[in-house]
Formats: structure tokens, sequence, C-alpha cells
């Protein structure tokens, strides 16, 4: 792949992320969370094992394995996918595109207990707070009588739904960098990772509603606004979008296919805007950018400025951590 048609799968893939939270909130209109995260993962996971199959590879069958897999596939797929799902029956679609940038927070504070080669800097610390703020500033929007057609309390709960599938994707971020020690293929993990969610989640929607939030609906039952977005959620926002990220790393490295994040929230909000109306008031495009100014200030190489004032701080904070 060129550079410039790897720049290009770089814009198509921020804007294929960045709808997922459009299509989410036009699916739960008739389904119910686990039954929309059931059809998602289960196109994504028929799509990818096809592709790990043609390219003669198969899914691990040894018990570490498929214990990595199972975790990530629960904890990293099916919990954050119907924690958003389920959060985005409560806030608007934008919303909760600039929430999910608070994974990249989380994860420093996961790894800084778990990696040892990835404690909390000065740097960092200053990303946590900024981001914090920016958090505190959009929980602010919930404080009144109704926000986006739902009460303010469902509407912040709706909120830390998606700041807590934000905290389980930092979870599985690091496991996999602990645990897997590139013993998968990435292309391989995804397709084994999708398939325990969607056979886990299938058992949640078909296997006990109750806990599903609602029986399932028959496809027959949706509209075609409903269907569309529930297929595209599947097809291109999940297995679309794992292939052209794969490719994307080979190509231009981890580091740059990373800044897809910040592209994300204002995808979200446009897209959000546009096609369901949803407010963009002063408070969203503040917090959203605070969040994005923490993400840029933890990926950021540090400067010579909080090099000289962070040093000894930085030293201190490594001594606690290690005591």
């Amino acid at each position: 792949m060129t550079t410039k048609r790897a720049w290009l799968g770089f814009w198509i893939l921020s804007f294929i992320w960045g709808s997922s939270f459009l299509f989410i909130r036009i699916g739960v209109e008739q389904l119910p969370p686990f039954q929309l995260v059931f059809i998602r993962t289960g196109i994504a996971a028929i799509g990818l094992n096809i592709v790990v199959y043609l390219r003669g590879k198969r899914l691990p069958m040894d018990r570490r394995s498929i214990g990595d897999l199972l975790f990530l596939g629960i904890v990293n797929t099916v919990v954050p996918f119907a924690l958003i799902t389920w959060g985005e029956i409560h806030i608007e679609s934008g919303l909760a595109s600039v929430l999910q940038g608070t994974a990249a927070l989380f994860t420093l504070v996961v790894a800084h207990f778990t990696l040892a080669d990835e404690r909390i800097t000065l740097r960092k610390l200053v990303a946590l707070l900024i981001g914090f703020l920016g958090v505190v500033v959009l929980a602010g929007r919930s404080s009144g009588p109704e926000v986006g057609g739902t009460g303010s309390t469902w509407h912040l709960l709706g909120q830390v739904a998606i700041m807590a599938a934000s905290f389980c994707y930092a979870l599985g971020g690091v496991y996999g960098r602990k645990a897997m020690q590139n013993r998968m293929e990435p292309i391989v993990t995804a397709a084994g990772a999708l398939t325990v969610a969607a056979i886990t989640s299938g058992v949640i929607a078909y296997g006990a509603p109750a806990i599903a939030g609602g029986s399932p609906i028959a496809f027959s039952q949706l509209t075609p606004r409903v269907l569309g977005a529930v297929l595209a959620l599947g097809f291109l926002n999940t297995f679309a979008a794992y292939l052209i990220f794969y490719s994307l790393i080979a190509a231009l490295g981890a580091a740059r296919t990373s800044m897809v994040t910040y592209v994300i929230p204002a995808v979200g909000l446009v897209l959000g805007a546009i096609f369901l109306d949803e407010l963009v008031d002063l408070r969203l495009i503040v917090g959203a950018i605070l969040i994005l100014a923490s993400i840029a200030i933890v990926n950021l190489k540090s400067t010579s400025l909080f090099h000289r004032i962070g040093r000894p701080i930085n030293r201190r904070l490594e001594a606690r951590s290690r005591g």
C-alpha cells in the first residue's frame, strides 16, 4: 500500500468508526441492546473468519489462547458494545463519540498499575486532569430537567455507561499487550474475540431477554432505516473497519494509525447534528476540546519544558509506585 493510499484509508476509517455512534443510535430505536450487539458481532465474526481461513490460518485451540480470546471477546467486546448501545438509548450519538475518547485516559491508569514501562508521568497526569475536567463539563449538561428528550438522571447514567465501556477497552488493550505477547496475529485475535462475542451476545439476546433489555425483534419488523443501520454496523463499521485498521498499522505504523482517535469525535458530532438534529452546544464543544487535548498531550512527545519540570516529579511518582 502506497503512503497516499494509506492516508486515504486513514480518513475512510475515521469516517467509518465515527459513524458507528450514529448507526447505534438509530439501531436502538427498535432493537434491544444485546440483539444489536449480536447482529453486529455475528456479521463481523463470519467475515473475519472467512478472511483468516483464506489466508491459510486457523483459530488457536490451546487452553491459554482460548482463555485470552474469552477475555477479549467478553470484556473487550461484548461488555463495552452492550454498554455503548444501552447508553445511546439515553444520550446523543455525538456525546457518546466524545466520551468514548476517555478510553485513552483509562488506559493510562490501568497501564500504570500493570505495566512496568508505562508509569504515570507529569505529562500524563496533566492529561488525566484535563480529560477529567472535560468529563465534568459534559456531565454538567445533565443538570437540567430534560436533556435530549430523556430524564437528566438517565442522561447521566448513559454517560456513565459510555465511560464504563471505555474502561473495559482500557482493560482489554492492556491485557492484550501484557498477556498475548504477539502469540497470535492481530487478525486471528480479532476473529477469535468476535466469535466469542457473537456467541455470548447471541445466548444472552435469545436466551435471557430480561438481561438483554427486551425480547428479540424479528428482522421483518424492522424499518428499512434501522435494518440498514444494523447491517452497516456489522459489515462496514466492524468487519471492514478491522481489515482497514490492520492494513493501516502495517503501512503507517501503530502510532500514526492511533491518531484516528482525534477524528472520531468530530465525525460523530457532525453526523449526529446533521442526521439526528442533535444539539451541539457550548458545553459539548468545550468538553470535547478538553478530552481531545488530553489525548493529544498523552500522545505528543514531551516538550523540553515538561522534561525539565517533570523530571523530579516523575522520579517521585515512580518511587511511590514501587513502594
